[in-house]
């Protein structure tokens, strides 16, 4: 199954944002897939374009510390947005932000962060049901218990997982981050918590874990805390990326089974991604393919519903890895 919103605002430029995320991108990608005779004709067994959740409250304290919850839900909203998406730098002038440009009100970009985890809810509701989904959104893995980082509001994932818990849906959730940056928000939130497991693909170097691993009270920085599984890949080992992941694969299943697993499945190791801070793991499409169906083979075989969320894509080339697995999928599922 495929859930695509496209009422939801993926292109942060309508609210004077200049990171190159593109509505055009799931968009591009359903175009494509309408393209294919076999999927085509077969539109009503996979696609699903109505958001029939809704994120509150309740659900985002399941998470996050309360104070900050609170900011979310007031005028403070705007304050945490800008720090989410360091649209101020250190001189406090405006960085790749640009307010006369914008559209919309900066603090209505709540609501849509809202909506997408909804978003990520329901793929994990419908893997329960059909084995599998992939949510063409989502994937915010750096925010973290009390503050907003890296583009990441609010954790979705794990946001998700935990209403699933609560619910009674699933017991124990499996999160495969396969995104180019660590899910530094997703494993100090999920740490010490048996109904989460949680494993991390990701470069070894570079933001964030080019940040003083100390606080300045001997802390450990929440962005250096480990997941349950970390496999890092440092820069020039893009060869040795396919054999790390399945040896971390192999590995992760002596871990303890789950009910579910979500999966992010970030395309920024793609060698055509436009963010700078990707730029130290450069994988081609052939290998993104390659990775994609590894990991999605893995949990058919381990009869593990998956939920996949888009999570890191930027730029305009994004979607052709998104294409590419989930014509794959989709097919294999359907044939």
């Amino acid at each position: 199954m495929l859930l695509h919103l496209p009422e939801h605002r993926n292109e942060l430029s309508g609210y004077g944002i200049g990171v190159p995320t593109y509505a055009s991108t799931p968009n591009r990608v359903v175009e494509e897939l309408m393209k294919d005779n076999v999927l085509a004709a077969k539109r009503e067994q996979w696609y699903i374009d109505r958001l029939e959740h809704s994120i509150s409250k309740e659900d985002l304290l399941r998470v996050h510390d309360p104070d900050y919850v609170n900011r979310l839900y007031s005028s403070e909203v705007t304050e945490e947005l800008i720090k989410a998406f360091e649209l101020i730098d250190s001189d406090g002038r405006f960085h790749r932000y640009d307010p006369a440009r914008a559209e919309l009100p900066l603090a209505n970009l709540f609501l849509d962060l809202l909506n997408a985890c909804a978003g990520t809810y329901q793929a994990a509701r419908i893997a329960l049901e059909r084995d599998f989904c992939y949510f063409l959104g989502g994937g915010f893995h750096h925010a973290k218990r009390a503050t907003a980082d890296g583009f990441c509001l609010i954790n979705d994932v794990v946001i998700a997982a935990r209403r699933l818990a609560a619910e009674g849906r699933a017991r124990r959730t499996w999160i495969i981050d396969l995104d180019a940056h660590k899910g530094d928000g997703t494993a100090p939130l999920c740490h010490g918590d048996d109904g989460i497991l949680t494993l991390s693909i990701h470069m070894a170097h570079g933001w964030p874990l080019d940040r003083d691993p100390r606080l300045p009270d001997g802390s450990l920085h929440e962005s250096f805390v480990p997941s349950d599984l970390d496999i890092p890949v440092a820069e020039g080992e893009e060869a040795l990326y396919l054999e790390k992941l399945q040896a971390g694969l192999a590995k992760f299943t002596g871990y303890g089974s789950a009910d579910l697993a979500i999966v992010l499945g970030g395309v920024d190791p793609y060698e055509q991604d436009e963010l700078p801070s990707t730029a130290l793991l450069k994988l081609s499409l052939e290998q993104l393919g390659r990775r994609d169906r590894m990991v999605y083979g893995f949990l058919k075989d381990h009869a593990m519903p998956q939920a996949w969320v888009k999570s890191g894509s930027y730029g305009r080339e994004a979607w052709r890895p998104i294409l590419q697995f989930l014509r794959y999928a989709l097919r294999e599922r359907l044939l």
